[in-house]
């Protein structure tokens, strides 16, 4: 389960695909959790200045995100367990969109500017 030590909160920073949550140093040392195959962030600063920010609002903790309805709500089924950002501001680089594409995953920023509803069940 990931923790946010108090005196660390200065260095977080979210991924802008996912919204995971972690330091700039965990990025670079192991990439993020979720996103890693297609984004490559482990051992390359560069790609965690790109791809993730220091610009986001609100955390929720998640221990199931696969019976969580905020996991649901936020869009994070499927993620591992941990510590996310309701909204992270940024946009990703024209190249790791299309890598994004490549990979077959539909981006969604993750900024509130798209209004993504969910399906109901009926």
């Amino acid at each position: 389960m990931s923790f946010i030590p108090p005196n660390q909160h200065r260095y977080m920073r979210a991924c802008m695909v996912c919204s995971i949550v972690r330091t700039e140093a965990t990025f670079v040392q192991s990439g993020c959790p979720n996103c890693d195959q297609f984004l490559e962030l482990t051992g390359n600063k560069e790609a965690v200045q790109e791809c993730t920010s220091s610009v986001f609002d609100g955390l929720v903790t998640v221990t199931d995100t696969s019976k969580s309805w905020v996991a649901r709500h936020q869009r994070l089924e499927g993620y591992v367990p941990g510590v996310y950002a309701v909204q992270v501001e940024g946009i990703l680089p024209e190249e790791v969109l299309i890598s994004l594409e490549n990979a077959g995953i539909t981006y969604i920023p993750r900024d509130g500017s798209v209004n993504e509803t969910l399906p109901t069940e009926g």
